[in-house]
């Protein structure tokens, strides 16, 4: 038995799978936000009931868990998290005594590509990369069902590289909280895309209202910025496909949904990938936002 738990900054999800893949138990509930030790217990809580639920002994079920940030592969300390609680904290130990066994911890990113290419949209495909397009964009790299984190631990981390081939109004682009500027989130994420409506001229709104073009829209403007933002994304994922020219990359996040990305995004970045012919397919996620919690539960493949 293998229980995934996806700890985000506002909700944490557990999940258990069969040895097969199949989900056998579900349950969400709120992050204790800005409370280190209350996120220990909630957790901890959340295993817990899972194992209990279905009768199964804390020796026969695996724990792997998704965490907004990465690990420091020096230190062993958590960094670059949204949720700033976890950072600087010894998160696998803690969580570890907490749940009473040993624990894996992964990059969110990293969750959703092993989950998509365990048993998700890239079933099968030896190299995925899998990308997240939401509130902020990150990325990973799964080969062979594992993922990828590279020497410093930084494997996939997409979203803070600069947006390449920049136009001249796009540089130095807008400043990113990592302290960079013309960062890939900024352009490339959900407030990216709104904000490109509204340096067009529109009024403030969401990504979702763009794409769907909600009543007080302005068509036209939503138009610019959307195909502003699909050659944004097209050079973008021809530069990793430049880098490591993956069998498969999957979206998600909410800009995932945006179904016209599938069509256009590959007609496009062909102009840039170094390659007479780019035949990478362009696939949305199959297990949608439960990617994470799945991923994190494949954390223990065996």
């Amino acid at each position: 038995m293998r229980i995934g738990i996806d700890l985000g900054g506002t909700k944490i999800e557990g999940i258990l799978l069969g040895d097969q893949g199949q989900e056998l138990a579900r349950k969400r509930v709120a992050t204790p936000a800005g409370d280190y030790g209350a996120t220990l217990r909630t957790v901890a809580d959340l295993v817990h009931e899972i194992e209990q639920s279905h009768g199964i002994a804390a020796s026969d079920a695996t724990v792997g868990i998704a965490i907004p940030g990465t690990q420091s592969p020096t230190t062993s300390l958590i960094r670059n998290a949204n949720s700033t609680c976890l950072i600087g904290r010894s998160l696998d130990q803690d969580l570890t005594q907490a749940v009473g066994r040993p624990v894996r911890l992964e990059n969110d990113a990293n969750c959703f590509t092993i989950s998509e290419a365990v048993d998700g949209a890239a079933q099968g495909a030896s190299v995925v990369f899998g990308v997240i397009l939401g509130t902020g964009v990150g990325g990973g790299i799964a080969i062979n069902g594992h993922v990828l984190n590279g020497r410093n631990g930084i494997a996939g981390e997409w979203g803070h590289n600069p947006l390449p081939w920049a136009q001249r109004d796009e540089i130095p682009g807008p400043d990113c909280y990592c302290g960079k500027q013309g960062c890939l989130e900024t352009f490339l994420s959900g407030p990216g895309l709104a904000n490109e409506y509204q340096r067009s001229g529109g009024q403030p709104c969401t990504a979702e209202q763009i794409a769907t073009h909600a009543p007080g829209i302005d068509p036209d403007l939503a138009e610019i910025a959307l195909k502003r933002y699909e050659l944004r994304l097209a050079k973008a994922l021809a530069s990793v496909v430049n880098v490591i020219d993956p069998d498969i990359i999957v979206l998600g996040g909410g800009i995932s949904n945006i179904t016209r990305l599938y069509d256009s995004v590959p007609r496009l970045w062909q102009e840039w990938a170094f390659s007479d012919q780019i035949t990478t397919p362009l696939v949305a996620n199959l297990h949608g936002d439960s990617s994470g919690v799945r991923g994190a539960a494949w954390l223990w493949p065996d």
